[in-house]
């Protein structure tokens, strides 16, 4: 059972290709704890059910690395790179090309890991290269990392080496989850990795997203492993250990410039924070040959990205409204370079997080810019307080329509009241209605909306469908003929669905989702305007602050006119017949959509599937009931054909909606 248990964690964890449910999982995992509770004497170390020890360290011990832990020199240009290419040629006396293995550099904490007859046996950090603190009792808990090494033909003693690191989405909701209950957030990934290994309870390390990736192996005892790096590293995998799926072999030192590259540009991409590429010799009897320099081997060099992290200077705080009236502040910088672009803005959030941050006008702080998130001051360096730094004051009153702001009881967000008379929310709720998700106007975009209010042509999302190629015209770069398309894009809006509809309104909290669970719910507008809240709670999706967000948008008369202003504007969709949930023909079901429809957009395909109660996954899983599979289908198909999955062609899906499900 521990070995089944093991292989499932490996298969989750490493792969990424679970072949049991969740419920299944837990269900092996709660016998295998029934077993050893009554057969204690068969509990072992290695055991799935051992990974958190219960009793907290009082100091981490010190360990002694039998092979050091080297650094690594680095490269900020191409320039220097292909300047170490030539250092090695020059020292091995031939100009053929060398065969390199790239792998990203994860911005993790170094740490070594000893295997002992397939055991883990102990777990340590970097250090200062030659000593690391011990930190067995937490990589215990990290599931990625494998407590017994699968399959068999490793080393009798195997030192594996790899980065510990925090993904991006675990981050987010780590420090989410820091701020709700009041605790201290984390500056970056990072530092939560860092701190996460630091913990003497190992319980509280549990508790933490973080994930191991192996690059290398350090100490290797009565065994034999290949004679390539990319071949070991291979090796590892099969052993039970996560290895990078972006790493690569290429045949010259310009197939690592143009991996730099390509990596480059996909960097925000990626799930985790990566600060530069490592680009190693393959061949291991070359790296013997090539040796080493003092702290750095020869055959190794990091080629590194531009930081993601720099300090600058605070000059003053701007207060923007957005479409729900939220007010938001937003630093003005002195201009600083931070992860490839020059940044001079970025979010402050809300006033808690100013009273967190302790930030003044004045300070130097510390601005991060990682993936595509918007840059934001993660840090004040109080040490260097300018003298003449002043506090920054929050607004009483709304900085565009200069209504009274309020605030709800519970929430950091401080909002405009002013509703549709605030400019601000007027511009941003029609850019929301005319998006691709809502009612899909196509050319109407944010440029072009700031102009329309502007030169009060439009006051609401209503007064669209009163627009006449006249009016659009004499706008700046408007000739009539794109006057004249937009005009039809905004007539052929008219005809839409509930659930578009609901969404494009911009009620707060009622996503695509949630519109959609409203629309089949309730069937028409009518019916859903005249729900109680007791009503609305009880739609899947709806909760007590969602029905109270929707019962207010109802009582509002403001909100109302509008409504009616477009139905009388010709604005319309059918009414849905009502079917409980339970008895939608695809309740229950996980679907996926991939590759290119010829008939219908992706988006219509989901909302179709949706109307007959199946839910829509963005990716392939052992729970996913069918795949649709288009024209250009990739990974998403291979991976189905893996676990089993059920594929269907478009014409496949048409059959299946159009006669099976009718009626």
């Amino acid at each position: 059972m521990r070995a089944q248990i093991n292989q499932h964690n490996y298969r989750y964890h490493v792969l990424d290709e679970p072949v049991v449910s969740d419920a299944e999982y837990d269900a092996l995992l709660r016998r295998l704890q029934a077993l050893e509770q009554q057969y204690p004497a068969l509990i072992s170390s290695d055991s799935p059910t051992q990974r958190v020890g219960s009793a907290p360290l009082q100091q981490f011990g010190q360990v002694r690395h039998d092979v050091p832990m080297l650094s690594l020199d680095n490269a900020f240009d191409d320039e220097e790179l292909l300047a170490f290419d030539r250092r090695l040629k020059e020292r091995i006396g031939s100009d053929s090309a060398i065969e390199y293995a790239c792998e990203p550099k994860l911005d993790g904490i170094a740490v070594s890991l000893l295997y002992e007859n397939g055991s883990l046996i102990r777990g340590a950090t970097r250090g200062d290269g030659s000593t690391g603190e011990d930190i067995t009792h937490n990589v215990r808990t990290i599931d990625s990392v494998p407590l017994t090494l699968l399959g068999s033909g490793y080393p009798e003693v195997l030192e594996v080496r790899g980065e510990i690191y925090m993904p991006r989405a675990g981050f987010a909701s780590l420090n989410e989850r820091a701020r709700e209950s009041g605790d201290k957030v984390f500056v970056n990934p990072r530092n939560a990795a860092a701190g996460s290994l630091r913990q003497l309870d190992s319980r509280i390390t549990a508790q933490r997203p973080l994930q191991m990736c192996c690059y290398s192996v350090g100490r290797v005892d009565r065994g034999q492993l290949p004679e390539r790096h990319s071949a070991i590293l291979d090796c590892l995998n099969e052993w039970g250990l996560r290895i990078n799926a972006e790493s690569a072999i290429v045949t010259s030192i310009e197939g690592c410039l143009e991996y730099y590259r390509q990596l480059a540009v996909r960097r925000d991409e990626l799930p985790y924070d990566i600060d530069g590429i490592v680009f190693k010799v393959n061949a291991i009897a070359l790296q013997q040959t090539l040796g080493f320099v003092s702290r750095a081997p020869r055959w190794a060099i990091a080629r590194k990205f531009p930081a993601q992290e720099q300090s600058t200077r605070l000059l003053d705080v701007e207060f923007q409204v957005g479409r729900t009236g939220a007010i938001t502040p937003v630093a003005r910088l002195e201009p600083v370079f931070v992860g490839g672009v020059t940044v001079s803005n970025a979010t402050l959030h809300n006033r808690d997080e100013i009273e967190r941050l302790g930030l003044e006008i004045g300070d130097e702080v510390l601005v991060r810019r990682a993936g595509d998130v918007i840059p934001q001051v993660v840090s004040v360096n109080l040490e260097r307080r300018a003298a003449g730094s002043r506090a920054i004051t929050f607004p009483e009153r709304c900085p565009v329509c200069d209504s009274a702001l309020v605030q709800a009881e519970g929430e950091a967000v401080i909002r405009c009241g002013g509703g549709l008379v605030c400019a601000a929310q007027q511009k941003e709720a029609i850019k929301h209605y005319a998006s691709r998700r809502a009612l899909d106007i196509e050319g109407l975009g944010d440029k072009l909306v700031e102009q329309l209010v502007d030169a009060g042509l439009v006051s609401s999302v209503a007064d669209l469908y009163q627009l006449s190629v006249a009016d659009l015209s004499e706008l700046e770069r408007m000739g009539p003929r794109s006057a004249a398309n937009l005009v039809t894009a905004i007539a052929a809006s008219r005809e839409t669905s509930l659930a578009r509809f609901v969404y494009a309104l911009g009620i707060r909290e009622v996503g695509e989702a949630t519109a959609l669970s409203l629309a089949q719910h309730f069937g028409s507008w009518e019916a859903l305007q005249g729900a109680t809240e007791e009503r609305l709670l009880q739609v899947p999706d709806v909760g007590p602050v969602v029905a109270d967000y929707l019962r207010q948008f109802f009582d509002t008369v403001e909100n109302l006119t509008v409504v009616k202003a477009l139905r009388e504007a010709g604005v319309s969709w059918p009414d849905l017949v009502q079917t409980p949930a339970a008895d939608q023909p695809l309740a229950g079901e996980t679907w996926v959509v991939t590759g290119t429809l010829e008939t219908m957009t992706r988006d219509q395909a989901k909302a179709l599937l949706q109307g007959y109660g199946a839910k829509v996954a963005a990716s392939v899983s052992a729970k996913t009931s069918c795949l649709v599979a288009g024209p250009g289908a990739g990974s998403k198909l291979t991976k189905a054909e893996k676990l089993g999955v059920t594929v269907i062609d478009e014409t496949a899906l048409q059959t299946l909606l159009e006669r099976d499900f009718k009626d």
